[in-house]
C-alpha cells in the first residue's frame, strides 16, 4: 500500500509535464500571420522574394507577384495565381527608350484568409513601365495604388487591401494557406523538440518511481 501511494504522486507529476510539453508544442504551431508575400519569377517558376519591394530593382522584362494570404513562414507561403508570362502582361504596354517594363502579378487571396469584414478583389496583373533604376515599390505604386507600409517598411496593404492590420497573428487552420509547396518535402510527425521534452518527462518520472523504491527497500 506504502509503494502505491509513494509511486502514484511521481506518475502524476510526470504525466502533468508531458501534458505541458505537449500543450506547449500545439500553441507554438498554432500561429500564423495574414500578410502580403513578395516573390521573383525565376525559370519560370515563383520563388520568396529575400529582400522587400522597397529595396528590390527588378530588371527590365522581369515579372514579380504578390499574394495576400495567412502563412506559417516563408516555407508554408502560397504563391501567386494567374498568369505570369511576361509578353502576355505587358503586351499593351510598348517598351519605350530609357524605362523598363515589369510584369506585376497581384493576387488579395481567398475570403478564408481575408480580414474578417472584408472581400478580397480578384487577381489582376499589370505592366509597369518606370525608370531603369526603379525599385518594386516604385513599380507598384504607378499600378497598384494606395499603397500602405507600416514603419518597418512591410508592405501592409496593395490597392487598398486590406483597409487595416499589418502582419497580423492568426490562428491557422488547415487551410492551404498553410499547405507548404509541392515542391518541398512534407514534414509529418512530431518535431525534435517535441520528442525531446518526451523523453525528459518520461525520464523524470522513470527516476520519481525508483527513487521511491529505493526509500521504500
Amino acid at each position: 500500500m506504502t509503494s502505491r501511494r509513494t509511486t502514484a504522486p511521481a506518475l502524476a507529476l510526470a504525466l502533468a509535464l508531458l501534458l505541458l510539453v505537449l500543450g506547449g508544442a500545439g500553441q507554438a504551431r498554432a500561429v500564423g500571420y495574414r500578410y502580403w508575400s513578395f516573390w521573383d519569377l525565376t525559370g519560370g517558376k515563383w520563388t520568396y522574394a529575400t529582400q522587400g519591394p522597397s529595396t528590390a530593382r527588378p530588371s527590365d522584362g522581369d515579372v514579380e507577384g504578390f499574394r495576400f494570404a495567412v502563412s506559417e513562414d516563408s516555407r508554408s507561403a502560397v504563391q501567386p495565381r494567374g498568369e505570369r508570362e511576361f509578353t502576355s502582361i505587358c503586351a499593351r504596354t510598348p517598351a519605350r527608350h530609357g524605362m523598363k517594363r515589369v510584369a506585376l502579378v497581384i493576387d488579395p487571396g481567398t475570403v478564408a484568409d481575408a480580414p474578417s469584414g472584408e472581400r478580397p478583389p480578384s487577381p489582376r496583373t499589370a505592366c509597369a513601365r518606370v525608370a531603369p533604376d526603379a525599385s518594386t515599390a516604385e513599380a507598384l505604386a504607378t499600378v497598384a495604388k494606395p499603397l500602405r507600409y507600416d514603419t518597418n517598411a512591410l508592405l501592409c496593404a496593395l490597392a487598398g487591401y486590406p483597409r487595416t492590420g499589418c502582419g497580423d497573428p492568426v490562428a491557422a487552420g488547415p487551410t492551404a494557406s498553410t499547405r507548404p509547396h509541392a515542391s518541398e518535402p512534407a514534414r509529418h510527425g512530431p518535431s525534435v523538440g517535441l520528442l525531446a521534452g518526451a523523453a525528459a518527462v518520461a525520464a523524470l518520472g522513470a527516476a520519481a518511481v525508483w527513487q521511491a523504491r529505493r526509500r521504500r527497500a
